[in-house]
Protein backbone atom coordinates (compact mmCIF):
# COMPACT_ATOMS: atom_id res chain seq x y z
CA UNK A 1 0.00 0.00 0.00
CA UNK A 2 2.95 2.35 0.59
CA UNK A 3 3.44 2.54 -3.18
CA UNK A 4 0.24 4.61 -3.45
CA UNK A 5 0.93 6.88 -0.47
CA UNK A 6 1.43 10.46 -1.68
CA UNK A 7 2.57 12.02 1.61
CA UNK A 8 6.16 12.56 0.44
CA UNK A 9 5.04 14.10 -2.85
CA UNK A 10 2.44 16.33 -1.18
CA UNK A 11 4.74 17.54 1.60
CA UNK A 12 7.16 19.06 -0.94
CA UNK A 13 4.54 21.75 -1.61
CA UNK A 14 3.34 22.33 1.95
CA UNK A 15 4.35 24.28 5.02
CA UNK A 16 5.67 22.08 7.84
CA UNK A 17 2.63 22.75 9.99
CA UNK A 18 0.33 21.42 7.26
CA UNK A 19 2.31 18.18 7.08
CA UNK A 20 1.60 17.26 10.72
CA UNK A 21 -2.10 16.39 10.11
CA UNK A 22 -0.98 14.02 7.34
CA UNK A 23 1.47 12.27 9.66
CA UNK A 24 -1.14 12.05 12.42
CA UNK A 25 -3.49 10.40 9.93
CA UNK A 26 -0.85 7.90 8.82
CA UNK A 27 -0.24 6.95 12.44
CA UNK A 28 -3.82 5.58 12.55
CA UNK A 29 -3.11 3.37 9.52
CA UNK A 30 -0.79 0.40 9.17
CA UNK A 31 1.19 1.58 6.18
CA UNK A 32 4.38 2.49 8.04
CA UNK A 33 5.89 1.48 11.35
CA UNK A 34 4.89 3.70 14.25
CA UNK A 35 8.50 4.40 15.18
CA UNK A 36 9.30 5.54 11.64
CA UNK A 37 6.44 8.04 11.70
CA UNK A 38 7.48 9.33 15.12
CA UNK A 39 11.01 9.94 13.83
CA UNK A 40 9.66 11.83 10.82
CA UNK A 41 7.49 13.95 13.08
CA UNK A 42 10.42 14.66 15.39
CA UNK A 43 12.62 15.75 12.49
CA UNK A 44 9.94 18.15 11.24
CA UNK A 45 9.43 19.63 14.68
CA UNK A 46 13.10 20.56 14.86
CA UNK A 47 12.34 23.34 12.38
CA UNK A 48 9.47 24.84 14.40
CA UNK A 49 9.11 26.61 17.73
CA UNK A 50 6.65 24.03 19.10
CA UNK A 51 9.18 22.93 21.71
CA UNK A 52 6.75 21.29 24.16
CA UNK A 53 5.34 19.18 21.34
CA UNK A 54 8.87 18.24 20.31
CA UNK A 55 9.68 17.11 23.85
CA UNK A 56 6.49 14.99 23.96
CA UNK A 57 7.46 13.27 20.70
CA UNK A 58 10.99 12.70 22.03
CA UNK A 59 9.54 10.97 25.12
CA UNK A 60 7.46 8.81 22.78
CA UNK A 61 10.61 7.74 20.95
CA UNK A 62 12.82 7.43 24.03
CA UNK A 63 10.68 6.84 27.13
CA UNK A 64 13.66 6.23 29.40
CA UNK A 65 15.80 9.17 28.29
CA UNK A 66 15.88 12.87 29.17
CA UNK A 67 15.36 15.31 26.27
CA UNK A 68 18.55 16.90 24.91
CA UNK A 69 19.72 20.04 26.70
CA UNK A 70 19.44 21.89 23.38
CA UNK A 71 15.65 21.48 23.55
CA UNK A 72 15.48 23.07 27.00
CA UNK A 73 17.70 25.92 25.80
CA UNK A 74 15.50 26.39 22.74
CA UNK A 75 12.43 26.51 24.98
CA UNK A 76 13.97 29.28 27.09
CA UNK A 77 14.88 31.18 23.92
CA UNK A 78 11.34 30.82 22.57
CA UNK A 79 9.86 32.17 25.82
CA UNK A 80 12.28 35.12 25.71
CA UNK A 81 11.40 35.96 22.10
CA UNK A 82 7.70 35.65 22.84
CA UNK A 83 7.98 38.11 25.74
CA UNK A 84 9.85 40.63 23.59
CA UNK A 85 7.38 40.41 20.72
CA UNK A 86 4.40 40.68 23.06
CA UNK A 87 5.85 43.86 24.55
CA UNK A 88 6.39 45.40 21.12
CA UNK A 89 2.98 44.43 19.75
CA UNK A 90 1.12 45.26 22.97
CA UNK A 91 1.34 48.98 22.15
CA UNK A 92 -0.33 48.36 18.81
CA UNK A 93 -2.98 46.09 20.34
CA UNK A 94 -3.69 48.68 23.03
CA UNK A 95 -4.02 51.41 20.41
CA UNK A 96 -6.54 49.44 18.38
CA UNK A 97 -8.59 48.58 21.44
CA UNK A 98 -9.40 52.29 21.86
CA UNK A 99 -12.88 53.23 20.68
CA UNK A 100 -11.82 56.26 18.62
CA UNK A 101 -9.32 54.16 16.68
CA UNK A 102 -11.65 51.18 16.21
CA UNK A 103 -14.35 53.54 14.88
CA UNK A 104 -11.94 54.91 12.29
CA UNK A 105 -10.87 51.39 11.31
CA UNK A 106 -14.52 50.48 10.69
CA UNK A 107 -15.09 53.67 8.71
CA UNK A 108 -11.99 53.55 6.50
CA UNK A 109 -11.93 50.31 4.54
CA UNK A 110 -9.24 51.68 2.23
CA UNK A 111 -5.83 50.63 3.59
CA UNK A 112 -4.08 53.80 2.40
CA UNK A 113 -6.60 56.11 4.08
CA UNK A 114 -6.34 54.10 7.29
CA UNK A 115 -2.56 54.17 7.13
CA UNK A 116 -2.55 57.96 6.65
CA UNK A 117 -4.79 58.40 9.68
CA UNK A 118 -2.73 56.11 11.92
CA UNK A 119 0.61 57.61 10.89
CA UNK A 120 -0.55 61.22 11.29
CA UNK A 121 -2.62 60.81 14.47
CA UNK A 122 -0.81 58.06 16.35
CA UNK A 123 2.72 58.13 14.88
CA UNK A 124 2.21 54.63 13.51
CA UNK A 125 5.17 53.69 11.31
CA UNK A 126 6.40 50.75 9.21
CA UNK A 127 8.53 49.40 12.02
CA UNK A 128 5.54 49.02 14.33
CA UNK A 129 3.57 47.40 11.51
CA UNK A 130 6.41 44.95 10.94
CA UNK A 131 6.33 44.13 14.67
CA UNK A 132 2.73 43.00 14.19
CA UNK A 133 3.81 40.69 11.38
CA UNK A 134 6.72 39.24 13.36
CA UNK A 135 4.46 38.59 16.33
CA UNK A 136 1.85 36.89 14.12
CA UNK A 137 4.48 34.74 12.41
CA UNK A 138 6.01 33.78 15.76
CA UNK A 139 2.62 32.75 17.14
CA UNK A 140 2.14 30.62 14.03
CA UNK A 141 5.52 28.97 14.61
CA UNK A 142 4.55 28.03 18.19
CA UNK A 143 1.19 26.65 17.02
CA UNK A 144 -1.14 29.42 18.24
CA UNK A 145 -3.00 29.79 14.96
CA UNK A 146 -5.88 31.95 16.21
CA UNK A 147 -3.63 34.79 17.38
CA UNK A 148 -1.44 34.31 14.30
CA UNK A 149 -4.47 34.71 12.02
CA UNK A 150 -5.57 37.94 13.71
CA UNK A 151 -2.17 39.61 13.53
CA UNK A 152 -1.32 38.48 10.00
CA UNK A 153 -4.71 39.68 8.80
CA UNK A 154 -4.12 43.05 10.47
CA UNK A 155 -0.71 43.38 8.81
CA UNK A 156 -2.01 42.38 5.39
CA UNK A 157 -4.90 44.86 5.51
CA UNK A 158 -2.57 47.77 6.26
CA UNK A 159 0.58 46.95 4.32
CA UNK A 160 0.93 47.77 0.61
CA UNK A 161 0.92 44.78 -1.72
CA UNK A 162 4.61 45.31 -2.49
CA UNK A 163 5.63 45.20 1.19
CA UNK A 164 8.42 42.85 2.24
CA UNK A 165 6.21 40.52 4.25
CA UNK A 166 2.92 40.87 2.38
CA UNK A 167 3.09 37.55 0.55
CA UNK A 168 4.19 35.68 3.69
CA UNK A 169 1.28 37.21 5.61
CA UNK A 170 -1.15 35.98 2.95
CA UNK A 171 0.12 32.42 3.00
CA UNK A 172 0.30 32.46 6.81
CA UNK A 173 -3.27 33.68 7.09
CA UNK A 174 -4.48 30.87 4.80
CA UNK A 175 -2.53 28.22 6.71
CA UNK A 176 -3.85 29.52 10.05
CA UNK A 177 -7.46 29.21 8.88
CA UNK A 178 -6.82 25.71 7.50
CA UNK A 179 -5.25 24.51 10.74
CA UNK A 180 -8.19 25.94 12.71
CA UNK A 181 -10.56 24.21 10.26
CA UNK A 182 -12.34 27.48 9.50
CA UNK A 183 -13.33 26.36 6.03
CA UNK A 184 -15.43 29.36 4.98
CA UNK A 185 -12.64 31.78 5.90
CA UNK A 186 -10.06 29.47 4.32
CA UNK A 187 -12.05 29.41 1.07
CA UNK A 188 -12.12 33.20 1.01
CA UNK A 189 -8.38 33.35 1.63
CA UNK A 190 -7.75 30.78 -1.09
CA UNK A 191 -9.69 32.82 -3.66
CA UNK A 192 -7.95 36.01 -2.56
CA UNK A 193 -4.53 34.41 -2.86
CA UNK A 194 -5.42 32.95 -6.26
CA UNK A 195 -6.34 36.41 -7.54
CA UNK A 196 -3.15 37.93 -6.14
CA UNK A 197 -0.98 35.29 -7.80
CA UNK A 198 -2.61 36.06 -11.15
CA UNK A 199 -2.04 39.80 -10.63
CA UNK A 200 1.59 39.48 -9.43
CA UNK A 201 3.38 41.05 -12.39
CA UNK A 202 6.73 41.11 -10.56
CA UNK A 203 6.93 37.30 -10.50
CA UNK A 204 8.58 35.30 -13.28
CA UNK A 205 6.69 32.55 -15.08
CA UNK A 206 8.47 29.82 -13.11
CA UNK A 207 7.75 31.61 -9.80
CA UNK A 208 4.06 31.86 -10.67
CA UNK A 209 4.06 28.17 -11.61
CA UNK A 210 5.55 27.24 -8.22
CA UNK A 211 3.07 29.41 -6.32
CA UNK A 212 0.16 27.83 -8.18
CA UNK A 213 1.50 24.37 -7.38
CA UNK A 214 1.64 25.33 -3.69
CA UNK A 215 -1.86 26.77 -3.80
CA UNK A 216 -3.15 23.55 -5.40
CA UNK A 217 -1.78 21.48 -2.52
CA UNK A 218 -2.95 23.82 0.23
CA UNK A 219 -6.31 23.99 -1.52
CA UNK A 220 -6.83 20.26 -1.05
CA UNK A 221 -7.48 20.89 2.67
CA UNK A 222 -10.17 23.43 1.81
CA UNK A 223 -11.78 21.85 -1.23
CA UNK A 224 -12.31 18.45 0.37
CA UNK A 225 -13.84 19.98 3.51
CA UNK A 226 -15.86 22.94 2.24
CA UNK A 227 -19.44 22.11 1.10
CA UNK A 228 -18.84 23.62 -2.37
CA UNK A 229 -15.21 22.58 -2.53
CA UNK A 230 -15.35 19.44 -4.63
CA UNK A 231 -16.84 21.17 -7.65
CA UNK A 232 -14.19 23.87 -7.22
CA UNK A 233 -11.50 21.22 -7.73
CA UNK A 234 -12.94 20.54 -11.18
CA UNK A 235 -13.47 24.22 -11.99
CA UNK A 236 -9.98 25.31 -10.91
CA UNK A 237 -7.61 22.35 -11.34
CA UNK A 238 -9.16 20.91 -14.51
CA UNK A 239 -10.92 23.72 -16.38
CA UNK A 240 -8.57 26.62 -15.64
CA UNK A 241 -5.60 26.18 -17.98
CA UNK A 242 -2.96 27.86 -15.76
CA UNK A 243 -3.70 25.46 -12.91
CA UNK A 244 -4.03 22.41 -15.15
CA UNK A 245 -0.64 23.37 -16.60
CA UNK A 246 0.80 23.52 -13.06
CA UNK A 247 -0.62 20.06 -12.32
CA UNK A 248 0.81 18.54 -15.50
CA UNK A 249 4.18 20.28 -15.14
CA UNK A 250 4.92 20.05 -11.43
CA UNK A 251 2.52 17.74 -9.62
CA UNK A 252 0.75 15.11 -11.77
CA UNK A 253 -0.09 13.16 -8.58
CA UNK A 254 -2.89 15.72 -8.08
CA UNK A 255 -4.72 13.83 -10.85
CA UNK A 256 -5.82 11.40 -8.12
CA UNK A 257 -7.83 14.15 -6.45
CA UNK A 258 -9.16 15.63 -9.69
CA UNK A 259 -10.33 12.16 -10.77
CA UNK A 260 -11.99 11.55 -7.40
CA UNK A 261 -13.76 14.91 -7.61
CA UNK A 262 -15.05 14.14 -11.11
CA UNK A 263 -16.32 10.68 -10.14
CA UNK A 264 -18.29 11.94 -7.11
CA UNK A 265 -19.53 15.15 -8.76
CA UNK A 266 -23.13 15.57 -9.86
CA UNK A 267 -21.66 17.52 -12.78
CA UNK A 268 -19.55 14.56 -13.87
CA UNK A 269 -20.39 14.97 -17.55
CA UNK A 270 -18.91 18.49 -17.49
CA UNK A 271 -15.46 17.19 -16.64
CA UNK A 272 -15.12 13.58 -17.74
CA UNK A 273 -14.09 14.25 -21.36
CA UNK A 274 -11.40 16.73 -20.36
CA UNK A 275 -10.22 14.42 -17.58
CA UNK A 276 -9.85 11.43 -19.91
CA UNK A 277 -7.85 13.53 -22.36
CA UNK A 278 -5.50 14.62 -19.57
CA UNK A 279 -5.13 11.11 -18.12
CA UNK A 280 -4.10 9.75 -21.50
CA UNK A 281 -1.41 12.42 -21.78
CA UNK A 282 0.16 11.73 -18.38
CA UNK A 283 2.31 8.87 -17.11
CA UNK A 284 0.99 9.13 -13.53
CA UNK A 285 -1.23 6.14 -12.67
CA UNK A 286 -2.95 4.79 -9.59
CA UNK A 287 -6.06 2.60 -9.12
CA UNK A 288 -8.37 5.65 -9.13
CA UNK A 289 -7.15 7.04 -12.46
CA UNK A 290 -6.91 3.52 -13.92
CA UNK A 291 -10.51 2.82 -12.92
CA UNK A 292 -11.70 5.72 -15.06
CA UNK A 293 -9.48 4.77 -17.99
CA UNK A 294 -10.58 1.13 -17.87
CA UNK A 295 -14.20 2.26 -18.27
CA UNK A 296 -14.08 5.26 -20.59
CA UNK A 297 -11.07 4.31 -22.74
CA UNK A 298 -10.81 0.49 -22.70
CA UNK A 299 -14.45 -0.39 -21.87
CA UNK A 300 -13.01 -3.26 -19.83
CA UNK A 301 -15.55 -3.95 -17.11
CA UNK A 302 -13.62 -6.79 -15.47
CA UNK A 303 -10.59 -4.54 -15.12
CA UNK A 304 -12.77 -1.70 -13.83
CA UNK A 305 -14.27 -3.97 -11.17
CA UNK A 306 -10.80 -5.06 -10.06
CA UNK A 307 -9.58 -1.47 -9.95
CA UNK A 308 -12.62 -0.42 -7.93
CA UNK A 309 -11.61 -2.88 -5.19
CA UNK A 310 -8.11 -1.37 -5.19
CA UNK A 311 -9.62 2.12 -5.06
CA UNK A 312 -11.19 1.28 -1.71
CA UNK A 313 -7.79 0.57 -0.19
CA UNK A 314 -6.23 3.71 -1.71
CA UNK A 315 -9.05 5.98 -0.52
CA UNK A 316 -9.09 4.51 2.98
CA UNK A 317 -5.42 5.42 3.35
CA UNK A 318 -5.50 8.89 1.81
CA UNK A 319 -5.90 11.81 4.22
CA UNK A 320 -7.82 14.02 1.80
CA UNK A 321 -10.31 11.60 0.27
CA UNK A 322 -10.93 9.09 3.06
CA UNK A 323 -14.26 10.81 3.74
CA UNK A 324 -15.33 10.26 0.12
CA UNK A 325 -15.18 6.46 0.20
CA UNK A 326 -18.92 5.69 0.31
CA UNK A 327 -19.73 8.40 -2.20
CA UNK A 328 -16.98 7.28 -4.54
CA UNK A 329 -18.08 3.63 -4.38
CA UNK A 330 -21.71 4.53 -5.01
CA UNK A 331 -20.92 6.74 -8.00
CA UNK A 332 -18.38 4.29 -9.40
CA UNK A 333 -21.02 1.55 -9.45
CA UNK A 334 -23.41 3.96 -11.12
CA UNK A 335 -20.85 4.72 -13.83
CA UNK A 336 -20.17 1.00 -14.44
CA UNK A 337 -23.88 0.24 -14.75
CA UNK A 338 -24.64 3.21 -16.95
CA UNK A 339 -21.86 2.50 -19.46
CA UNK A 340 -22.62 -1.23 -19.43
CA UNK A 341 -26.27 -0.57 -20.20
CA UNK A 342 -25.51 1.93 -22.94
CA UNK A 343 -23.41 -0.55 -24.96
CA UNK A 344 -25.66 -3.61 -24.53
CA UNK A 345 -29.17 -4.26 -25.76
CA UNK A 346 -30.13 -6.78 -23.08
CA UNK A 347 -28.39 -7.46 -19.76
CA UNK A 348 -28.93 -10.24 -17.26
CA UNK A 349 -29.56 -8.81 -13.80
CA UNK A 350 -27.59 -11.71 -12.25
CA UNK A 351 -24.55 -10.83 -14.36
CA UNK A 352 -24.88 -7.16 -13.46
CA UNK A 353 -25.17 -8.12 -9.79
CA UNK A 354 -21.89 -10.05 -10.05
CA UNK A 355 -20.15 -7.04 -11.60
CA UNK A 356 -21.43 -4.79 -8.82
CA UNK A 357 -20.82 -7.26 -5.97
CA UNK A 358 -24.51 -7.20 -5.06
CA UNK A 359 -27.36 -9.61 -4.50
CA UNK A 360 -29.74 -9.86 -7.53
CA UNK A 361 -32.64 -8.22 -5.66
CA UNK A 362 -30.40 -5.36 -4.55
CA UNK A 363 -28.97 -5.03 -8.07
CA UNK A 364 -32.47 -4.77 -9.56
CA UNK A 365 -33.31 -1.87 -7.24
CA UNK A 366 -29.98 -0.34 -8.11
CA UNK A 367 -30.69 -0.56 -11.86
CA UNK A 368 -34.09 1.07 -11.42
CA UNK A 369 -32.47 3.99 -9.64
CA UNK A 370 -29.66 4.18 -12.19
CA UNK A 371 -32.12 4.28 -15.12
CA UNK A 372 -33.95 7.14 -13.44
CA UNK A 373 -30.80 9.15 -12.68
CA UNK A 374 -29.11 8.57 -16.05
CA UNK A 375 -32.34 9.10 -18.03
CA UNK A 376 -31.85 5.82 -19.90
CA UNK A 377 -34.46 4.37 -22.20
CA UNK A 378 -34.72 0.96 -20.52
CA UNK A 379 -37.20 -1.44 -18.91
CA UNK A 380 -36.86 -4.13 -16.25
CA UNK A 381 -38.10 -7.60 -17.14
CA UNK A 382 -38.30 -8.96 -13.59
CA UNK A 383 -39.94 -12.21 -14.69
CA UNK A 384 -37.02 -13.24 -16.90
CA UNK A 385 -34.35 -11.33 -14.99
CA UNK A 386 -33.30 -8.92 -17.74
CA UNK A 387 -32.73 -5.23 -18.30
CA UNK A 388 -33.97 -4.43 -21.81
CA UNK A 389 -32.56 -1.29 -23.41
CA UNK A 390 -34.67 0.79 -25.75
CA UNK A 391 -33.55 2.61 -28.85
CA UNK A 392 -31.08 5.45 -28.60
CA UNK A 393 -33.07 7.85 -30.76
CA UNK A 394 -31.89 11.44 -30.86
CA UNK A 395 -34.45 13.97 -29.58
CA UNK A 396 -36.19 16.08 -32.24
CA UNK A 397 -34.77 19.35 -30.95
CA UNK A 398 -31.22 17.93 -31.13
CA UNK A 399 -31.78 16.84 -34.74
CA UNK A 400 -32.98 20.36 -35.53
CA UNK A 401 -29.89 21.91 -33.93
CA UNK A 402 -27.55 19.53 -35.75
CA UNK A 403 -29.13 20.24 -39.15
CA UNK A 404 -29.26 24.03 -38.77
CA UNK A 405 -26.06 24.81 -36.83
CA UNK A 406 -24.07 25.43 -40.08
CA UNK A 407 -26.93 27.02 -42.01
CA UNK A 408 -25.62 30.59 -41.71
CA UNK A 409 -22.22 29.51 -43.06
CA UNK A 410 -23.81 27.82 -46.05
CA UNK A 411 -25.97 30.89 -46.68
CA UNK A 412 -22.94 33.20 -46.59
CA UNK A 413 -21.11 30.88 -48.96
CA UNK A 414 -24.03 30.95 -51.42
CA UNK A 415 -24.18 34.75 -51.24
CA UNK A 416 -20.46 35.04 -51.97
CA UNK A 417 -20.79 32.72 -54.99
CA UNK A 418 -23.75 34.73 -56.32
CA UNK A 419 -21.87 38.02 -55.85
CA UNK A 420 -18.85 36.56 -57.64
CA UNK A 421 -20.98 35.41 -60.59
CA UNK A 422 -22.74 38.78 -60.79
CA UNK A 423 -19.38 40.58 -60.76
CA UNK A 424 -18.03 38.39 -63.56
CA UNK A 425 -21.25 38.79 -65.50
CA UNK A 426 -21.93 35.08 -65.63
Amino acid sequence: MAQYDLTNSLSEFMDLHLVFPLLEFLSTREIYKSESLMKSKYQLLQNTNMVDFTIDVFHGLHPDEEPPEALHEKRSDVVRQLTELQEKSSQVIEMFSRKDVSDVVEKHRDSQQLWDYLSETHNFDRERLDDVFHYGKFMYDVGNYAIASTNLDFYRNLAPADSKYYSSAQWGKLASEILQQNWDEAMEELERLKDNISAALHLTYSEVLVQRAWLIHWGLFVYFNHPQGRDSIIDVFLHQKPYLNAVQTMCPHILRYITTAVVISKRRRDGIKELIKVLQQESYKDPITEFVESLYVNFNFDEAQAKLKECKTVIENDFFIVGCLDEFTENARLIISEIFCRIHQRIEIDMLADNLNMEPAEAEKWVVNMIRLAHLDAKIDSKNGYVVMGGTSVPVYQKLIDKTKDLHLKANSCCQKIDKKLTLGI
